[in-house]
């Protein structure tokens, strides 16, 4: 399960922007895992709130994504990932004149379930019926 967290000034992302955006992250994601696994929280944050280098910053977005489903085998496959997330992201930060950055913390698979259900290993067939289904069920391996 990847879960992003958009912190951004309460300004800088519409309803239509933070759908559309969603959207495209969520097809990152989905054609290798369940699009259900994909959760994103857009947190708006008032600029007397957003502090950088120890002064308030009305301009930054920061985004938390947290990987559980995957993780990276080596840095090369990390970077190809965010350097996707950042094209991904330049319209809705950069061509509007935002600064961001983002980090990916990963949490060991074993540490996470869905409805109380422990999700199947990636790349199973009881992965792949679960992508196809695009909801969790409780016939899993461990």
């Amino acid at each position: 399960m990847p879960l992003w967290t958009i912190y951004h000034p309460a300004d800088a992302f519409t309803d239509a922007d933070k759908e559309e955006l969603a959207g495209k992250i969520t097809d990152i994601y989905g054609a290798v895992m369940p699009r259900f696994y994909v959760g994103i929280v857009f947190q708006a944050v008032e600029p007397n709130n957003f502090y950088i280098g120890g002064k308030p910053n009305g301009r930054y977005v920061r985004l938390v994504l947290e990987h559980i489903a995957r993780s990276f085998p080596n840095v090369e496959l990390s970077r190809r990932f965010i350097d996707r997330v950042n094209k991904t992201l330049q319209p809705y930060v950069a061509d509007r004149g935002f600064d961001w950055e983002l980090h990916i913390d990963e949490t060991p698979f074993e540490y996470w379930s869905i409805n109380g259900h422990y999700p199947p290993r990636p790349d199973t067939v009881d992965e792949k019926r679960w992508r196809e289904e695009n909801r969790p069920s409780p016939r899993t391996h461990d």
